[in-house]
């Protein structure tokens, strides 16, 4: 797009988005779809403030027939002359209050979704519900608009098949009292329009790695104009990013997110990953997060996890890391099955993997399955990582398993 064009359709797109919305919000519900991919759809929203300004609403509306009953002044509120300047001040509050709520997810209605169109649901029985279950600011909106994640659910009150969330939220609540802390590291790949990564030779390859990794300049690195829209949307979110760099394949970024606290980690990996495609699509760029996007002799993409519990995390806790990275050893092949799709191409033994058919830990081993920072090993406690999932696989799958393999499923 030539960057008049650009910057004409910005100018205009800006002329609407300060128009005042007169009382409702806009509120964009995101789920997750079949393929590990997000989607969104929007509605406006005056119930979730509704109840707190019913009566004042049905105090100061008076809808007779032919007359106009006199209005008793309202607290706090001076009543001027005349039915008219009733209903304005009504409509004042209402928006006020709207404006300044903190939403929370059960002030918002569930909505649904055709499931048919989205791989969740057969075309004869397609309703897919949305049961809201974390709130964000909207950062392309701005205030008082918020995003929503929700949950998938059948019309016959069961968790969709591609709900991870549900029963990941149940270990969690389970082994609450461990205080599980997760940082995860989530790999990405910027594409052009013809699903070439951006800084890419048309015909041929750039210069072998080694410049790229946390590089500065131009022939190191390529849309950092993307990675810092989308860092500060995140933190205008209230999302727990807590770093971002270049990587090792040119047109490669990463970002982190945590420390968050048990089910916190999916909800605000997953509002992150939305909110980096929403920032690409409106810089015209693809989002990749394959595991392998370019064969050969290039780094591939992980979303490395960083795990630890309180008693990990406090003197004497390497004991605590060592067993649980013995029962994470016994069920690798579990493990490996949720890590993501295509990740057999990534885990090689090269480019700084582990083996995808051998488990291995270490410190400071980024060839292994399982690192223990070196720091950690020094000073006796702390946390470990698991460099094993793709950079594609569902944040409440790996947290999930992780909690499941180390702490005990949850009984029904």
């Amino acid at each position: 797009m030539a960057t008049s064009t650009l910057v004409s359709y910005t100018e205009n797109l800006n002329k609407y988005l300060k128009l005042e919305q007169r009382g409702s919000i806009m509120v964009e519900y995101v789920w997750i779809d079949a393929e590990g991919g997000v989607r969104s759809k929007s509605r406006p929203a005056e119930a979730a403030a509704a109840a707190a300004c019913n009566a004042l609403v049905q105090y100061s509306y008076v809808l007779p027939t032919t007359t106009l009953a006199p209005q008793p002044p309202l607290p706090g509120y001076p009543l001027r002359e005349g039915f008219g300047a009733s209903r304005v001040r009504a409509e004042s509050v209402k928006y006020h209050t709207l404006k300044d709520k903190e939403y929370k997810p059960e002030d918002l209605p569930v909505w649904n979704f055709d499931g048919s169109s989205t791989g969740q649901a057969p075309g004869d029985n397609s309703d897919v519900y949305l049961k809201p279950c974390a709130v964000f600011p909207d950062p392309f909106r701005g205030s008082p608009n918020i995003l929503v994640l929700a949950e998938c659910w059948n019309a016959d009150g069961t968790p969709n098949k591609f709900n991870y969330r549900h029963e990941c939220a149940k270990l969690m609540e389970a082994h609450k009292d461990l205080e599980p802390w997760f940082g995860l590291e989530q790999e990405y790949t910027l594409l052009d329009m013809s699903d070439r990564p951006y800084g890419w030779p048309t015909n041929g390859f750039p210069a072998p790695q080694g410049p790229y990794y946390c590089g500065v300049g131009t022939g190191k690195v390529v849309c950092r104009d993307i990675v810092e829209a989308h860092y500060k949307a995140c933190l205008y979110s209230g999302i727990k990013i807590s770093g971002t760099n270049a990587e090792v394949m040119p047109g490669q970024w990463e970002f982190q997110v945590g420390p968050c606290d048990g089910i916190e980690m999916g909800d605000h990996l997953w509002m992150a990953r939305f909110l980096l495609h929403r920032v690409s699509e409106e810089f015209g760029a693809k989002v990749s997060v394959h595991p392998k996007p370019i064969p050969g002799d290039w780094n591939g993409a992980g979303l490395h996890s960083n795990f630890s519990t309180k008693p990990m995390r406090v003197e004497g806790g390497m004991e605590k890391i060592e067993a649980a990275i013995k029962k994470l050893e016994g069920r690798h092949k579990e493990h490996i099955a949720v890590y993501g799709e295509d990740n057999a191409q990534r885990l090689t033994g090269r480019h700084e993997t582990g083996s995808i058919d051998q488990f291995s830990y270490g410190v400071a081993n980024r060839g292994a399955s399982i690192r223990i920072p070196r720091e950690c090993a020094a000073q006796g406690y702390g946390y470990f990582e698991d460099r094993r999932p793709a950079s594609n696989a569902d944040p409440y799958r790996i947290t999930g398993i992780m909690m499941e393999t180390c702490f005990g499923a949850v009984s029904e």
